[in-house]
């Protein structure tokens, strides 16, 4: 199955693990990042409590496929989890990373700064001075709706698309979140930006929480952007402010089931409207693509682990396809490290 007007082509989406996957590289390295001196980082007595520590680098793991036939994908993960949401689902099929891998992209999945494999410090992100910082666990029970499992724990929706019988492993996944001790931008963004540009290309593919960061990207600088794809953001862009940055930029919003009755979604999923036709009316290029409206029902908020999680990328594939983001594939078949 082709995807793209270049070669090599991809293998199709549903194609499973039992196919070979060959890989050019594979590997981590850190972005950006900066110094900050503290009289806080110990309550250890054997460790000194002055010292000087790296914060807001931003973790990626990357692999880029033998076979390159689309652009860079950015995979940025939501609240209380880290790049491992990409990376499987629940139930052991293979996540997004390795589906886009088999179609031909080079994948780099982040951490957020401050989440996961970037570290966290336990001195305060401004100056280590004062008390330590706002961190927060989402437990099973709040996230169980906001995930849209269910209308209420631990009863699923009948035709929910979750693997239910897997939850256990999402719950294992989630980790404490900072997103509540960090500036506005989150540190995320600016890595975000300079990833972009090393790639000189990317699609950058954002979930939840993360979902307004590619913007935020964009609106500072278009600079090796190609296209954003936000599963489900949890914020956007005012549709009322200066969309200019957005002009003739490729940008797909994808929403799942079950959106109407959540009083959290429903009003996201009105906004994701608002800002489209916005967007568009200021010369964009934007897209909201709702799964039931395409007769696609069941899907929660994990779109990326829902068992029909592959045909949800080939769509996102397909829409990369169409749109052929300017500018895409720069460095698509080489890796990259350093900050």
């Amino acid at each position: 199955m082709r995807l793209f007007d270049t070669k090599p082509r991809g293998v199709p989406f549903a194609t499973g693990a039992d196919v070979p996957l060959t890989l050019r590289a594979q590997g981590s390295f850190f972005i950006g990042g900066r110094d900050i001196r503290s009289d806080a980082l110990s309550a250890v007595p054997a460790y000194a409590p002055s010292g000087t520590v790296v914060v807001d680098q931003v973790y990626v793991r990357f692999a880029v496929p033998a076979a390159v036939g689309g652009p860079p994908l950015v995979l940025v993960h939501g609240c209380c989890l880290s790049g491992q949401a990409w990376e499987t689902t629940p139930d052991g099929r293979p996540g997004w990373d390795e589906m886009f891998l088999r179609a031909g992209f080079p994948v780099y999945a982040v951490d957020q700064a401050w989440r996961g494999r970037s570290g966290a410090g336990i001195a305060p992100a401004a100056n280590g001075d004062g008390p330590l910082p706002t961190v927060f666990s989402a437990g099973r029970e709040d996230a169980w709706t906001v995930f849209r499992i269910g209308p209420r724990f631990p009863e699923p929706y009948p035709d929910t698309l979750f693997p239910v019988d897997a939850v256990g492993e999402l719950w294992k996944s989630m980790v404490p979140d900072f997103f509540y001790a960090l500036p506005t931008p989150n540190p995320t963004v600016p890595a975000l930006s300079a990833l972009a540009r090393r790639l000189g290309g990317a699609v950058l593919v954002s979930h939840s929480q993360a979902g307004l960061y590619p913007f935020q990207a964009a609106e500072a600088a278009r600079d090796g952007i190609a296209a954003l794809v936000a599963l489900e953001p949890a914020a956007l862009p005012d549709p009322a402010g200066d969309l200019s940055a957005f002009r003739d930029l490729p940008v797909l919003i994808v929403y799942g089931d079950h959106v109407a009755a959540s009083p959290r979604w429903a009003p996201r999923l009105a906004l994701a409207r608002a800002f489209v036709a916005a967007a568009n009316a200021a010369g964009g290029r934007a897209e909201l693509m709702s799964l039931p409206e395409r007769g696609i029902r069941g899907n929660s908020h994990m779109l990326m682990q829902d068992r029909n999680s592959d045909v949800v990328a080939e769509l996102v594939a397909a829409w990369i396809g169409r749109e052929r983001p300017h500018g895409a594939g720069g460095a698509a078949g080489r890796p990259i490290g350093g900050a």
